[in-house]
């Protein structure tokens, strides 16, 4: 029987589309799984959305939409990414299932009867986008610790979960499991600043709204976001209070929860404790990834530096994105990802290395040999030093990924791909050509190439499994499972014909169409949400109070390399100065502008384009169709001037 192996990625929140950031997640958790099949585990991989909140409620009120009809959308955004990802999950479970509510309104039940939770009054700060209850002195500079945005004042009947009760016990376990939080530094962490100081009693319902499984004895609250999310992880498996099902009993315990390090003390503090409570088995162990940042910030669509996974697979194809976000992020730092960088990493990594290797060896095969490949055979200290490596790269691979560690694992492939390019180098298959007598040598040197390769193609099926299933075509492999690889043992072969993997990409032209395809219409879909339709509402005099008008100097202007239709520009506002970014390029130059005073909204909340942030906005007047013109002020008004 194969051994079972159970991971679940956290599930994400229908608020939006998920963006890249939020994707590396479900690709992270599918090598994984991946991986775990090659090596002939039972594996149950599941994914899926978190459907219910007070934030869900306000999303859908505004869009004027159901909550559901909300919800439906999103969820279905969120599959379509993890599919366009090309992601083997078992199961995609949605919180707003019949079987999950139906449970966790048992669970709530179970737990209220047998004392765990109790009813009682909250009074104190709540974060809405974190849907968390913060008190006083766990606030940062007054706000959310978690987010950093503004609180509001709560005070409402609410279900509490006492988790001093299993606090205790909690400790005792992760320090007798050392391994059941990782990185180390994340169960440091938990441990400082959450369970040392003490557990603070857990809102787990809701009066305040009603989006929300009810609590079906008490029909005024609903539960509150984390007994009902977490929970999905058994539930997915059929679990229930009055009976375990046969897939409950097969996969319960999870090997593996995967999640983002933000999200950390939920499922390493509160899900084990209602595990706890509930008398089950807890998780094996909990890794929090770290974050892909968008260049150096997180992403964000209100700094507006959001990058989409679709929009990434148009551009480079699935596998390639794959493979960035896999080679691209440390086990425990935080990555980045530009539209340079991974330009840069496909014509190096992929175009460059692999596929060169590929295009290279399979065409000297058919050149020379008519496609026919003789097993393996090592004859020479050359080929004992790639089968060597190509020995070591499977250890090493199978090791690091156990630990999760996908970029050390990817660059010990494309070392192996990068040996077998200079092998080649070495024993010049062309110059062989060229005598009758070499022809032997120069059939073994190929023999040995098809071989690395062979190992390359399987090694790479977690993490790039349609390049990897083109790789093993092309070499014409009867067998590529991991079993087989044993450097030597691959059987006699036809290759088939030479294919490009990745062909080479020229910087300057991808970049223009990033821009014009996918740069371009963002900020006139971020600017369109900013303007408000004519004649929607009047305002009053203190509404107008809010917004700061002031004269400013334009000192420095110049076009941004990342995108044609916006300016920076660099300001004297009496105040110390501020940078602008402005969607003026089309209809100005920047001599235009040098040494003229505009007017500036100079409270508007700072946003980050293309990278670069605006802190304030130009004033400026459509003038007719596709015309735009700026509103210059009196020469002669100093700067900082606040217009009334």
């Amino acid at each position: 029987m194969k051994e079972k192996f159970y991971l679940t990625t956290a599930i994400a929140y229908t608020s939006r589309k998920p963006h890249i950031g939020n994707t590396y997640e479900i690709v992270l958790s599918d090598a994984v799984a991946r991986m775990k099949r090659l090596l002939g585990y039972d594996v149950f991989f599941c994914t899926g959305t978190d459907e219910h909140g007070q934030k869900i409620e306000e999303y859908a009120n505004a869009a004027g939409v159901s909550p559901k009809e909300y919800v439906d959308k999103v969820s279905k955004e969120v599959r379509d990414i993890w599919d366009c990802m090309n992601t083997s999950y078992d199961h995609f479970i949605r919180t707003t299932d019949d079987y999950h509510e139906k449970v966790v309104q048992k669970i709530f039940k179970k737990l209220y009867e047998q004392g765990d939770i109790y009813k009682s009054e909250y009074s104190g700060k709540y974060c809405t986008p974190c849907e968390s209850f913060w008190t006083e002195s766990q606030l940062v500079d007054g706000c959310c610790p978690d987010c950093g945005r503004p609180v509001t004042e709560a005070k409402e009947e609410a279900y509490f979960f006492k988790m001093s009760k299993y606090q205790d016990r909690l400790m005792k376990h992760i320090e007798e499991n050392p391994d059941f939080i990782v990185p180390e530094s994340r169960k440091k962490e938990m441990i400082n600043n959450f369970l040392k100081p003490g557990l603070q009693d857990l809102c787990v319902s809701r009066t305040s709204f009603k989006w929300g499984i009810p609590v079906d004895f008490d029909d005024k609250h609903v539960v509150y976001v984390w007994l009902d999310a977490l929970t999905n992880y058994i539930t997915v498996l059929g679990y229930d209070p009055d009976h375990k099902s046969e897939k409950f009993e097969k996969y319960w315990p999870a090997d593996v929860h995967i999640i983002g390090k933000d999200i950390l003390r939920f499922h390493t503090i509160y899900w084990p404790i209602f595990l706890m409570a509930l008398g089950e088995e807890l998780p094996k162990q909990v890794f929090g990834h770290p974050w892909l940042l968008s260049g150096t910030d997180k992403m964000s669509k209100s700094k507006g530096n959001v990058i989409y996974a679709d929009d990434l697979v148009s551009l480079f194809g699935v596998d390639a994105v794959r493979y960035y976000l896999l080679a691209n992020m440390p086990y425990a730092q935080d990555g980045n990802i530009t539209y340079e960088n991974v330009i840069t990493r496909y014509n190096t990594d992929l175009a460059n290395t692999l596929g060169n290797l590929i295009n290279r060896t399979v065409t000297m095969a058919n050149k020379y040999f008519n496609g026919e490949i003789d097993a393996a055979s090592v004859g020479d200290p050359l080929d004992e030093d790639l089968a060597a490596l190509a020995k070591s790269t499977k250890e090493n691979v199978v090791s690091l990924m156990d630990e999760y560690k996908t970029s050390e694992a990817l660059s010990h492939i494309i070392a192996l791909c990068q040996r077998s390019n200079k092998y080649i180098d070495e024993t010049a298959p062309w110059a062989l050509a060229k005598e009758e007598s070499a022809l032997p040598r120069l059939k073994q040197v190929l023999s040995n190439l098809m071989e690395s390769i062979r190992f390359i193609g399987v090694l790479l099926t977690p993490f790039m499994p349609e390049t990897a299933a083109s790789i093993i075509e092309q070499i014409g492999s009867p067998d590529a499972s991991f079993a087989s690889l044993t450097f030597g043992q691959g059987a006699p072969r036809k290759v088939g014909e030479a294919k490009a993997l990745f062909a080479r990409l020229d910087e300057a032209k991808t970049l223009e169409r990033i821009e014009k395809e996918i740069i371009a219409p963002q900020i006139a879909a971020a600017q369109a949400e900013e303007e408000k339709p004519e004649g929607v509402a009047t305002i009053s005099i203190d509404d107008f109070s809010k917004t700061e008008l002031l004269v400013a100097e334009v000192k420095e202007c110049e076009k941004m390399k990342k995108a044609k239709k916006l300016l920076r520009l660099q300001l004297d506002d009496g105040r110390g100065g501020r940078q602008v970014v402005s969607g003026i390029a089309k209809w100005y130059a920047p001599e235009d502008l040098i040494g003229k005073k505009v007017l500036i909204v100079a409270n508007l909340k700072p946003a980050t384009l293309c990278g670069e942030v605006s802190e304030g906005m130009i004033l400026a007047a459509d003038a007719g169709e596709d015309d735009v013109k700026v509103i210059f002020a009196d020469p002669s008004i100093p700067n900082g001037s606040k217009v009334r």
